[in-house]
């Protein structure tokens, strides 16, 4: 009965921002980890952002300082709001539940450490 379904993506110009959204059903988002991956045309799935139980906060440096992780616990959400973005942002974006209970580097190096995936939001970057 786990499910964690994104919302939020659509066509954004470089420099603009976005906001993507994760409800998750159940489980309870501040009970596990959660990250955020994308998929670019072409490219491997990469991971982007997670967040932990604990409020602990990983980025990758492509997107650090442009975007931030957070979560509404009353709702079950977490977000990834999206700023300064640049046509190499375009991908689809994914949430995911860890298998793991720490938030690190290593947590999204690994797409296979998410134990469960939602079916993705398309972001496109474009002028």
């Amino acid at each position: 009965q786990v499910q964690l379904v994104e919302s939020g993506g659509g066509l954004v110009q470089p420099g603009g921002s976005l906001r993507l959204s994760c409800a998750a059903s159940g489980f309870t988002v501040n009970s596990y980890v959660v990250g955020w991956f994308r998929q670019a045309p072409g490219k491997e799935r990469e991971g982007v952002s997670c967040i932990s139980a604990s409020g602990v906060t990983y980025y990758a440096d492509s997107v650090k300082g442009r975007f931030t992780i957070s979560r509404d616990n009353a709702n079950n959400t977490v977000f990834l709001q999206m700023n300064s973005l640049k046509p190499e942002d375009t991908a689809v974006y994914y949430c995911a539940r860890s298998r793991y209970t720490h938030c690190r580097g290593y947590t999204i190096a690994a797409p296979g450490g998410m134990d469960f995936w939602g079916k993705g939001t398309l972001v496109t970057v474009s002028s």
